[in-house]
């Protein structure tokens, strides 16, 4: 798990119920783990000695150590496998791996064909995946709207408080029974709204979870920019002289500099380890079928991959065929050469494919059947994934649209506001509105409040659609470009327009 993941799950592991996380684990894995078994069953190996095996699969944290506790008690206690796999199926929290494991229990008793039960469980448990990503999908695609619904009320908020300081408002309210503190504004910018924000990221990273391993390079260089851009910031506004230099240019702009400095590296170095490894999740599927195409006119498995590994169409994938390629031929064991690609891929999803089809090839048995099903539900998994991504593409629009909305309204509204008020106030006095300082300051602060918003809310949107905290650096980026421009424009729209200076 990556170090921003385990800090926002240490943050979120009070507030979710332990059952329920265990229950999450357990589903999440299952399909996978039932696909083992299948593929086990498939080559002819018994029911107990496919526990024995999984406790190889150290991807399946959790059927590891169900593995291992079977076997302990079936070699430790010298209980029977099927008596203890009926216990654990009434301890377990998940429906549907009690469902499992009762339905793989009353199969061996009944003397039925496991490979057969084993089939017919995967396709509902595929099944019931396929629906069960469309309510997400769809449960996700409501946090973003109720996001969206805080965002208009974070812009409803700053209009308010800057039209207060733009018409003078404060010191009216100030001298009445009401009494808002203008140190209030600076906390709404800069405390109230990152913490909302940072609500959602959690209510985001219990609801999505990525299919990328170990992003642990990608965080630490990021963390090392951002706190050397603060440093380097807290700097700017203590030294008078830096002070200065930097009023010149603004001090919204320095930050929108700074927020971009240190997301690029990270956003860079993260777009090329997501576009080999998208890659290859999208190639897997077709190299296992065309393992398994070889397999059928008689090549042995070794044969077989290296045959499939000469395909040119696998684009960055290619590369790791042709190191699987050497390997085998340099006569290294396929479950070494799986080993040494494992280090190189981030990719969950390749992980489990290829461990299982090592694990297969190496079981021997009916292998081509074996391998004709982990080519179907790969297949069918991949299209899961990609219709995820599509159908979650959309949310990332919607936040360029909401940065540019919250950036230009705040901007035109105030200034409008200032701009009545400073005619109303010369036609009533005869003198000019002196109103203008306190405008200006209140604009540039919640410009930087909201440069800094919309940076945050790149980590919201990297985390729903692509399920980590790394795809958010490439948005936050983005959208608080897009923030400080918007409010550039609209300034100097209406300072060029109405003759009135720019915040």
């Amino acid at each position: 798990m990556s170090i921003l993941d385990g800090v926002f799950g240490r943050f979120l592991g009070p507030l979710t119920n332990a059952t329920s996380e265990e229950k999450e684990k357990v589903e999440r894995e299952l399909p996978f783990a039932v696909m083992v078994f299948t593929l086990m069953a498939a080559c002819g190996v018994s029911p107990y000695d496919s526990w024995k095996r999984m406790r190889k699969f150290s991807f399946l944290p959790h059927f590891r150590r169900e593995a291992d506790e079977i076997v302990r008690q079936v070699e430790v206690l010298g209980k029977d496998p099927l008596t203890v796999m009926h216990q654990r199926s009434e301890k377990t929290a998940s429906k549907a791996y009690r469902n499992f494991l009762g339905g793989f229990v009353s199969s061996v008793r009944s003397g039925g064909k496991t490979v057969d039960y084993m089939r017919s469980e995967l396709k509902s448990i595929f099944e019931v995946r396929n629906i069960s990503m469309t309510r997400s999908i769809e449960k996700i695609a409501t946090l973003v709207e109720t996001y969206s619904v805080m965002l208009i009320v974070v812009l409803c908020t700053y209009i308010l408080f800057v039209v207060f300081s733009a018409t003078d408002m404060m010191q009216m309210l100030g001298q009445s029974s009401i009494s808002i503190p203008p140190t209030f504004s600076y906390l709404l910018a800069f405390l109230l709204m990152p913490m909302i924000s940072f609500v959602f990221i959690l209510i985001a990273h219990n609801m999505q979870r990525s299919s990328f391993e170990n992003l642990k390079d990608v965080y630490k260089p990021a963390l090392i920019l951002l706190v050397g851009i603060g440093i380097a910031l807290s700097l700017i506004m203590v030294v008078p002289t830096l002070s200065n230099l930097v009023n010149s240019i603004g001090f919204d702009a320095v930050l929108t500099i700074g927020l971009i400095a240190a997301s690029l590296p990270p956003a860079i170095l993260y777009q090329r380890i997501s576009k080999v490894n998208y890659n290859a999740e999208d190639s897997v599927p077709s190299f296992i079928r065309d393992v398994t195409e070889s397999q059928r006119i008689g090549l042995s498995p070794e044969k077989s991959i290296v045959q499939a590994t000469k395909r040119k169409d696998y684009g960055y994938f290619s590369r790791f065929l042709e190191m699987i390629q050497s390997q085998i031929e340099w006569g290294i064991p396929l479950r070494k050469t799986f080993e040494n690609i494992r280090q190189k891929i981030r990719s969950w999803f390749v992980v489990v494919n290829f461990a299982m089809m090592v694990e297969t090839v190496e079981i021997g048995g009916n292998s081509t059947q074996a391998l004709e099903i982990l080519a179907e539900y790969s297949e069918k998994e991949r299209e899961l994934q990609i219709n995820r991504r599509q159908l979650l593409k959309p949310y990332i629009i919607l936040a360029f649209v909401w940065s540019i909305l919250i950036a230009m309204t705040t901007s035109i509204v105030a200034l409008t506001a200032y701009l009545t008020t400073t005619i109303a106030t010369t036609n009533i006095t005869g003198l000019p509105n002196v109103s203008s300082v306190a405008m200006q300051g209140q604009m540039s602060m919640f410009s930087i409040g909201i440069i800094l918003q919309c940076w945050i809310s790149g980590f919201f949107i990297g985390k729903i659609s692509e399920g980590n905290f790394a795809a958010g650096f490439k948005h936050s980026a983005m959208l608080a470009a897009t923030a400080y421009i918007s409010l550039v424009l609209s300034q100097w729209f209406l300072a060029g327009a109405f003759a009135i200076p720019r915040a």
